[in-house]
């Protein structure tokens, strides 16, 4: 059997693009001699359709997709995934099913039975959970259809699930495994991924093909990275991350095996990518095409700005540089020579003569108060201003730079240096920033080296240093990423050698700071824990105050 793999870009909604999509995947897998086709998790409507789900005409023209590859299937059989009605008067309206399509009709539908509820997923607000288990034959073969999670509850060990979908399909005595994902992409899970994959096919002793949806949803990032793996554990054939691949496979030499073409995950080329194609899909999907940014002459908006020239293109990149009083001289010089570096256009606009006008109004009812950070979030909003000035007169959309160190502990201005229509790197700790950097300029100087060398600052007062107000950011991180990524308690932290007094202060700034992340803009997701609906926190709670 010749079994062929789609790994496509979805849309959420966009029930004409993705099924285009399918459509040439299709003619395709036709012209290699292929017997059937998958595609990956709910990629009729993409995914996560969220609240779309509720909308009966949103299911409708899912279904009417279906129909129209049924049509397609009389020579060979086609599984997608996408929302099923639940014919049954008790329990949620929907299932997360897998089509197989055959002969002109549907012959068959898989229900997902594993129903993640937890970080970013919230599929059991929607769907019912399957009880049934059974498997589909074709052309002689037995087939076990899963559905994303359903292979991650091995061995029943997940106290969120009662069952093992697998455990209930090998009484069939299937000859493979399909399964159809959507899964999203943080830095370390693409190696845990084929590690579970290789856990089932060891324990089943039948062959995966697992197949993933690439590109991104807004915050969330899908990788691609599809996977063929053989009984012996080993991966028969792995698809390239951040693109779209299709493949076609035999299913006798997968089984075979002795085969081993799994891809070396090394963490910052990806996180790279990921970047990259979180911003060339947010401005493609909602029919945007230029951006605008603040550069600072610092490492954060030189590596946004880098990142978005290659997701847009230079010609669709302009750079505001708005020195004040307190700017040194290098800092205009850094931001013009990348600039200059990556060919975009730039504007400089000196505030110092708008912070006076502020200045002159305010003094009346600042009169003897000692100037504090209200000056300096004065600065901060004038240029957040003059950024939404030109984006809303351009048509540009404002790309936020901050880093993840920044935005846990809330050193940032709300409508100032916060404002944006998407946030790059705010899941991006400050030494990953660097990091970042360094591979950007693994082949060339395009970044310059003082702004990866100079102190960071946010130069809105004389000789103001990151370090004035926080931990230094070696400190810091491992501190914040034991705390939101490992939810670990201040005690638990200290009790792995850091400093009692700076583990507290850190920890109550990131609670201190969460009316700021409110009204933050979209997170590009590459952790396992970013900002937004992956990460729920109540604004007024007490902990640790």
């Amino acid at each position: 059997m010749q079994i062929t793999l789609a790994q496509l870009n979805y849309h959420i909604g966009n029930f004409e693009g993705n099924l285009a999509q399918m459509k040439t995947a299709i003619e395709k897998a036709k012209a290699d001699g292929s017997d059937l086709i998958c595609f990956s998790e709910l990629s009729t409507c993409g995914y996560p359709p969220r609240d779309f789900l509720e909308f009966r005409d949103f299911i409708h023209q899912s279904m009417a997709v279906i129909t129209e590859l049924c049509s397609l299937s009389y020579d060979l059989a086609i599984v997608v995934g996408a929302p099923s009605v639940n014919p049954e008067v008790e329990g949620k309206d929907l299932y997360n099913s897998a089509f197989f399509l055959f002969d002109g009709k549907v012959q068959y539908i898989a229900n997902k039975a594993l129903l993640p509820n937890y970080d970013i997923f919230d599929e059991y607000r929607y769907f019912e959970p399957n009880k049934d288990f059974t498997i589909v034959e074709y052309k002689g073969k037995k087939i076990a259809i899963t559905i994303c999670e359903d292979i991650w509850n091995l061995g029943n060990e997940n106290p969120m699930y009662k069952i093992v979908p697998m455990d209930e399909m090998m009484r069939y005595n299937p000859d493979f495994i399909l399964n159809l994902s959507a899964s999203p992409f943080s830095y370390d899970h693409a190696n845990e991924r084929n590690e579970v994959i290789r856990a089932n096919v060891l324990k089943y002793k039948i062959p995966m093909f697992y197949v993933n949806s690439f590109g991104s949803q807004t915050d969330i990032i899908f990788d691609g990275g599809s996977v063929v793996m053989s009984p012996d554990g080993l991966a028969f054939d792995e698809m390239p991350f951040f693109e779209s691949c299709q493949r076609n496979y035999d299913l006798e030499e997968v089984i075979r095996g002795g085969i081993n073409k799994e891809q070396e995950k090394q963490k910052i080329p990806l996180i790279h990518s990921a970047l990259v194609l979180g911003i060339k899909d947010y401005f493609a999907k909602l029919n945007l095409k230029s951006a605008i940014l603040g550069l600072s002459g610092g490492i954060d908006s030189a590596l946004t700005c880098v990142l978005a020239v290659k997701a847009l293109g230079k010609d669709n990149i302009t750079a505001l540089l708005m020195p004040s009083q307190y700017s040194s001289e290098g800092s205009v010089v850094d931001a013009k020579a990348l600039a200059i570096n990556l060919g975009i256009k730039y504007e400089i606009i000196a505030i110092e003569s708008v912070y006076k006008s502020y200045a002159d109004i305010l003094q009346p009812y600042f009169a003897g108060l000692a100037p504090n950070v209200t000056e300096e979030n004065i600065q901060a909003r004038i240029r957040g201003m003059l950024l939404m000035a030109f984006s809303n007169k351009f048509g540009s959309i404002l790309l936020n730079t901050t880093n993840k160190s920044e935005m846990a502990v809330g050193y940032g201005t709300m409508y100032g240096d916060l404002c944006g229509g998407l946030a790059v790197l705010a899941d991006v700790y400050k030494t990953q920033v660097y990091e970042l950097a360094h591979y950007v300029n693994r082949n060339e100087m395009i970044i310059p080296q003082n702004s990866i060398t100079k102190p960071p600052s946010a130069e809105l007062r004389p000789g103001q240093k990151d370090s004035d107000s926080l931990p230094d950011y070696s400190i810091l991180d491992p501190i914040l990423y034991q705390y939101i990524e490992q939810r670990k308690g201040p005690n638990e932290i200290i009790e792995q050698g850091h400093d009692p007094a700076i583990v507290l202060r850190s920890c109550r700034m990131v609670n201190r700071a969460e009316f700021k992340r409110y009204q933050s803009p979209p997170v590009l997701r590459i952790s396992s824990k970013s900002f937004g609906l992956g990460r729920r926190l109540p604004i007024e709670g007490k902990y640790l105050d």
